[in-house]
């Protein structure tokens, strides 16, 4: 794995506290617009409060020797909440979406595979779809209930969050940073000499944590250990999914540290670290899925044909969590997404 980063040199001469302040500046305007929005379009404006509040928080973390510590410090945890707070309700409702999707995404290729087989038989009644259909339907009642229950205490939750003082004294934060920026000494620094080394030191963080990943393994398109293992108790799945959730957050990390210096930089190394973080989104997605494919499992007293129908379901999403490792794995190895090219 080659660890150096893509050109992440700023162009111009700016100084180092000229171009993160630029960027700061933007990124705050956003959330105050989002924060405006709120009450014409609820979920487009959380998104762009969410989004807004990572990317200071995940600049404010990679540039923190240009700012002072005393304020950085705690606006990056008042924003680490807020996006956390605001990011669960989606997260439910885009899970629940998912399962249901391929409850009947599984339930059909079961009943096209009986069609198959009855072409040419003997007249008989329409095929069943066996234990998969008569658990599915009571399987996705039971996940919605479930899933739809997080929503809600999820929805909830951000409410409160947006009424609180806490809430209110961020949001002043923000406007502060609109138009100021409290700077260390370091900032006075060419932005071409200060800023690349910090951005390199969050690419190699990056490189490390992918080149720890068993890539090799999961370059196999079914990936039949990591399965059988995931079936197992919820805690294995959770040691395996870890690190893979690390480089996803690393990786997001680096493509922020790129937008402050080079917003413009070359579209191809962009397009290699936007793929490779939406293929990792895609396993958390599916992992956390299968996840609460296990708990709604858990329930007592639930009938077999339920049962079975929620473990095929929690293979199927760990079979999707291979695949997205898989697809990962080819496109990370062969050229190093945004690795400099002499």
């Amino acid at each position: 794995m080659n660890a150096e980063p893509y050109d992440v040199t700023p162009p111009g001469g700016a100084t180092a506290g000229e171009a993160l302040t630029r960027y700061l500046h933007e990124r705050a305007a956003a959330f105050l617009r989002g924060l405006s929005l709120r009450g014409e379009n609820e979920a487009e404006a959380d998104a762009m409060l969410r989004g807004s509040a990572r990317r200071i928080g995940g600049v404010l973390h990679i540039y923190g020797q240009l700012t002072d510590p005393g304020w950085a410090e705690p606006l990056r945890a008042e924003l680490g909440w807020l996006s956390s707070t605001l990011g669960r309700e989606p997260q439910y409702a885009a899970r629940l979406a998912r399962l249901l999707d391929a409850l009947r995404r599984l339930s059909v290729a079961v009943e096209d595979q009986e069609a198959v087989v009855t072409v040419g038989a003997a007249p008989r009644p329409a095929p069943s779809g066996g234990p998969l259909a008569l658990g599915a339907a009571r399987a996705g009642a039971l996940l919605e209930r479930q899933l739809t229950l997080a929503r809600t205490r999820a929805h909830s939750a951000s409410l409160q969050a947006m009424g609180s003082s806490r809430f209110h004294a961020l949001a002043d934060s923000i406007a502060v940073l609109v138009s100021e920026v409290p700077l260390a000494p370091a900032a006075a620094g060419r932005a071409r000499t200060v800023m690349p080394p910090m951005a390199a030191k969050a690419y190699k963080r990056l490189a490390d944590a992918a080149a720890a990943l068993p890539l090799h393994r999961a370059a196999h398109p079914y990936n039949a250990d990591a399965v059988q293992a995931s079936l197992g108790a919820d805690l294995t799945a959770d040691l395996q999914d870890a690190p893979w959730h690390q480089v996803r957050v690393l990786l997001r990390l680096s493509r922020y540290a790129a937008e402050v210096v080079r917003p413009d930089g070359e579209a191809a190394d962009r397009q290699r670290l936007a793929d490779a973080s939406g293929l990792l989104e895609r396993h958390r997605e599916a992992a956390e899925s299968a996840s609460a494919v296990a708990s709604a499992a858990r329930t007592p007293r639930i009938a077999p044909a339920t049962a079975y129908a929620l473990g095929v379901l929690h293979a199927d999403q760990r079979h999707e969590v291979e695949a997205a490792r898989f697809a990962f794995s080819r496109l990370w190895q062969p050229a190093v997404p945004g690795a400099r090219r002499e």
